[in-house]
């Protein structure tokens, strides 16, 4: 295999575009209807088996090297067109797959939009299996332990996001009961009955107003006790300190992988658990913007990250203009902070027609209890379809560390 060319990220990947060309690619949309998972820890023991059993492979494959094919050797002429292929194709694939995520109809962070990215998860996931098995990749070398040590890391990121999105159902039955409590007040409001039923107003809605603080401060424990920062960090390292060409490609692969999934993971966990500090940066300072203008220019999947980059740092931006300076801590799912805004500000216009004998437009406070229901039910709608395609992809993981490790060991 020839040298890397002493060139950047971008010229490597234009290079890779023109020996494969562009294949189209089509999200992932979760159709998948709800069902009875196993739990969490259940998977977590035959993931460890698969990681020592690589390891064990590893040793084994290591008795016989001498009759396994070098990964420095020269592909035959029919084998390195065919690598150059798969590796082109999933550079294309990536692109377009986070075009499309940065052109979603959906709000940033919304669960739609979250459920897109755990979609675009699960597809390059799989598209980086086909990519192994036309690579023609030597058993018993540090490939296969790069392959678990990334998808180790997707495996712990993502179990972090499905606990989050898993703790708002408590959440959503809590806030689910302030439409009939206000229902019942405006009833009982000419009646007897009304200093009761404003007291159950009252006790209805702080629920789920200190239920919200309580479980952004859970989330935030949870997310300082489970997840490494400096695992979600974009890799720095030059193209040829990486040496993507070393087997046949693949690092070259799996370090898109990691810088694409990164940023994701970072999405996935700022809007189900608590917003992470990558979240809040994304919008380059003035010093880095000659880099982001350089990242737009280019072609390819960096270009395609630095435009979805750009749009979540807009949209972070007009949440921070909003004037709450605490608009960026906590769960940042779009269908929660509106009905965590919604919420609060019904419980102000319920304080101040208390006060005022009971006096307020009755019709207005209706409505308004019936938008809290609707972001209510479309909460934990997504919340609930975040976790089947994050369970999805737990299941895809196991089964693709056995498939690469039964691979190995029938070569």
């Amino acid at each position: 295999m020839t040298d890397p060319p002493h060139n950047v990220q971008c010229a490597y990947e234009q290079t890779m575009g023109r020996w494969a060309g562009q294949s189209a690619y089509r999200c992932h949309q979760s159709s998948f209807p709800l069902r009875i998972r196993h739990p969490i820890m259940t998977r977590r023991p035959l993931l460890e088996s698969f990681r020592s059993g690589s390891a064990s492979y590893k040793t084994h494959a290591s008795s016989r090297s001498s009759c396994i094919p070098s990964a420095s050797k020269q592909l035959a002429p029919a084998a390195a067109k065919q690598s150059k292929m798969a590796h082109g194709g999933f550079y294309s694939s990536m692109a377009h797959g986070l075009d499309g995520l940065q052109r979603s109809p959906h709000a940033c962070l919304s669960a739609p939009f979250l459920q897109q990215a755990a979609a675009l998860l699960r597809s390059l996931h799989s598209q980086l299996l086909h990519v192994v098995q036309r690579l023609h990749l030597p058993p018993g070398e540090s490939w296969l332990d790069e392959y678990m040590d990334e998808t180790s890391r997707l495996w712990d990121a993502c179990h972090l996001a499905r606990a989050g999105a898993a703790a708002l159902d408590a959440y959503c039955a809590s806030a689910a009961r302030v439409a009939p409590a206000i229902h019942d007040w405006l009833l009982y409001s000419s009646s007897n009955s009304s200093s009761s039923a404003a007291a159950n107003v009252l006790r209805t809605i702080n629920a789920p107003r200190r239920h919200a603080a309580g479980l952004q401060q859970d989330n935030r424990a949870l997310a300082d006790a489970r997840l490494d920062p400096a695992s979600l960090l974009l890799d720095a390292r030059s193209p040829l300190e990486f040496k993507l060409n070393a087997f046949n490609g693949f690092r070259g692969v799996l370090y898109a992988l990691r810088n694409a999934s990164s940023f994701l993971l970072v999405l996935l966990i700022s809007g189900t658990v608590t917003c992470l500090p990558d979240l809040t940066t994304c919008c380059p300072s003035s010093g880095a913007t000659a880099t982001t203008h350089q990242q737009l220019r280019a072609s390819g999947y960096v270009a395609s990250m630095a435009r979805l980059r750009q749009r979540v740092a807009q949209e972070m931006d007009s949440i921070i203009v909003g004037g709450n300076p605490h608009a960026t801590a906590g769960i940042m799912m779009y269908e929660f902070r509106q009905a965590k805004a919604a919420i609060d500000s019904l419980k102000q216009d319920f304080d101040r027609a208390i006060s005022m004998g009971g006096y307020c437009d009755h019709d207005d406070i209706s409505q308004r209890a019936e938008i809290i229901n609707g972001w209510v039910a479309m909460l934990r709608s997504g919340a609930e379809s975040l976790i089947v395609e994050l369970d999805d992809f737990f299941d895809e993981i196991v089964e693709g560390r056995k498939m690469l490790s039964d691979l190995c060991s029938h070569r």
